[in-house]
């Protein structure tokens, strides 16, 4: 048994040994570019010459790789830039959703609803977050068509360059806020930048439409709140004098007034009318 291992050994190394040289597509053998440097040491990069191209032995004419980040010299914008900028416009989008678009006003009453009816995690904040969104979205439906009409189309379709899409939107955003933005809190905000009364709307800087939008925003949102607010605490009251009346002191009045509150949310169809009002405050 040792023995034929030894003999399948030698005829193994007798077979190497005669084999013949292996011949790249230049014609040369892989013994013939194997030269001097390479046997005392050194990198790839320091026994080549100049002008000539390394090739391992024993894969010839492998194809290289090649990894292209950038575009043209003519584009605006490289690859690496737009992905950083979309990694940054990802990031901060939720700020710019809840504050230039009517989720916050939208997402405040439904706070206020739900703590006037006394249900503490009912809706759950998801299903409120939820609603809040897609309202926003249903509200905001022009808006977003105007930007697809006026700034991404065309851009996209390289009729106008970034900049001026980008002003294109941002005038969209600007006009809805100015809209639902009351004058007293844009002038509050106008004074405190320092800046001089502009002569006509769209010359309101944006850094200053924002918080003035914000701002009326909260205020428009407590009221409502405070409307919303008024039956249910009515209930509470009527509940509570009862429960003085009969005596029962020790009986918390939410807990008997919760079900009343919510028969009569349900009898004037709250959450139709609660929509509706939403909506219409933005038209």
């Amino acid at each position: 048994m040792i023995r034929s291992l030894v003999l399948l050994l030698m005829l193994g190394l007798a077979a190497a040994v005669e084999a013949p040289p292996v011949v790249t597509p230049g014609g040369t053998t892989t013994a013939d570019q194997i030269t001097a440097p390479s046997v005392l040491g050194g990198t790839a990069a320091e026994q080549a010459l100049p002008g000539q191209v390394l090739q391992v032995p024993g894969t010839p004419g492998a194809p290289a790789l090649t990894i292209s980040l950038g575009g043209g010299a003519n584009d605006e914008l490289t690859t690496p830039v737009l992905l950083l900028l979309t990694i940054t416009v990802l990031s901060v989008a939720p700020a710019f959703l809840m504050m230039m678009t009517s989720f916050t006003r939208i997402i405040i009453v439904l706070g206020f609803l739900r703590r006037a009816l006394g249900t503490q995690t009912l809706p759950p904040n998801q299903v409120l977050a939820g609603l809040a969104l897609f309202m926003s979205l249903f509200i905001m439906a022009p808006t977003f068509n105007r930007i697809n009409d006026t700034a991404v189309q065309p851009y996209l379709k390289k009729e106008v360059t970034q900049a001026v899409a980008f002003d294109r939107a941002k005038g969209a955003i600007a006009d809805f806020m100015l809209k639902h933005t009351r004058k007293n809190d844009l002038a509050l905000f106008i004074r405190l930048a320092g800046d001089e009364r502009p002569a006509t709307a769209a010359d309101v800087r944006f850094t200053t439409l924002v918080p003035a939008f914000i701002t009326s925003e909260l205020r428009t949102a407590f009221q409502m709140g405070f409307i919303i607010f008024l039956p249910f605490l009515v209930i509470d009251l009527v509940v509570s004098a009862v429960l003085m009346a009969l005596g029962m002191m020790m009986l918390p009045p939410v807990v008997v007034s919760l079900p009343f509150k919510i028969l009569l949310f349900c009898l004037v169809d709250g959450w139709t009318l609660l929509v509706q009002s939403l909506v219409a405050s933005y038209q």
